[in-house]
């Protein structure tokens, strides 16, 4: 059995730039994008579900299967950005207002799902998107579970639960591979897991200060689970590998630190990651002229 839903958000909506930040490259077992649709494997508070979006032109057309279907047609509205409020953001700034002239204001949407945002950031740590993506999506296949209804046939998976995450040894974390830093963290997190998800009524300061208590957890982890998970359009990962960098260049074709980035987007609160996501849309990413980050290559295949 399914249950269905239609949303018309009342604003322009695109689908796959909203759902963008929740795949985790192309091979993301929890999210597929066959034909149209969008489908999602989505462990919610009352269990797994299997989500399948549609846009077509101003509505978006979803169905889901599963003990979890319910809530997850429910967040929909939020999930498409709903309860944020980019109407709000104001600025003076003559390179974000001639942004602002040809783009919309971006729009962040929330899963208010905490350890589904958490458990991939923390693997994403200081290596490449390349080996990040491939340990998250050997993880998931090896031990997550398969998604119910449809979700099945696509080859959709759930990400593992917490039991699950604490029970996987230290080998098998290694031929991932994930080392063992990242894998301490994600068992640390596992841990208290019941604790993480009660933070997503929370504001993104206290996130910050409470997620940033498990070992291994820092600003820049929690900055992206608190985009995905909270739709914070405030939290800006600092010490991204690219970020500052990018940022500096398309404002002053220099390439910036943290801290001089830090100092630009403080006069934005609390829109410091929509002005981010602005300047992207408009700019782009500097051009890759330096040495590629390389993949570490002592951890077993």
């Amino acid at each position: 059995m399914s249950a269905q839903r239609t949303v018309r958000p009342g604003y322009a909506v695109g689908l796959a730039s909203m759902l963008r930040p929740l795949r985790r490259g192309l091979g993301d077992p929890t999210y597929k994008i066959l034909g149209d649709d969008h489908w999602r494997a989505v462990r919610t508070p009352h269990g797994p579900a299997t989500l399948r979006l549609r846009q077509r032109d101003t509505e978006v057309e979803s169905e889901a299967w599963g003990e979890g279907a319910e809530w997850a047609l429910e967040q929909l509205p939020a999930l498409l950005g709903a309860e944020d409020r980019p109407e709000e953001f104001r600025t003076d700034d003559p390179l974000l207002a001639t942004l602002l002239e040809r783009f919309e204001v971006p729009r962040f949407g929330r899963t208010g799902l905490m350890m589904e945002a958490l458990v991939p950031s923390i693997i994403e740590q200081k290596v490449t998107n390349n080996e990040a993506f491939r340990g998250f999506g050997n993880l998931v296949r090896r031990f997550g579970e398969v998604a119910p209804g449809p979700g099945a046939d696509h080859g959709l998976r759930l990400q593992p639960s917490p039991e699950t995450l604490r029970t996987i040894p230290s080998w098998d974390w290694l031929r991932l591979p994930v080392d063992p830093a990242r894998s301490k963290a994600v068992l640390h997190a596992a841990r208290v897991a019941t604790a993480v998800e009660r933070t997503a009524s929370l504001p993104g300061d206290e996130v910050e200060r409470r997620l940033t208590t498990i070992p291994g957890v820092g600003e820049w982890t929690v900055a992206e689970v608190r985009q995905r998970a909270l739709g914070d359009p405030d939290a800006v990962s600092f010490g991204d590998y690219h970020l500052a960098k990018d940022v500096g260049w398309a404002l002053t074709n220099a390439a910036w630190d943290d801290e001089r980035l830090r100092e630009y987007l403080e006069r934005f609160r609390p829109h410091r990651a929509r002005v981010v996501a602005l300047i992207y849309r408009g700019a782009g990413k500097r051009p890759r002229r330096g040495p590629k980050m390389s993949p570490r290559t002592h951890l077993p295949s």
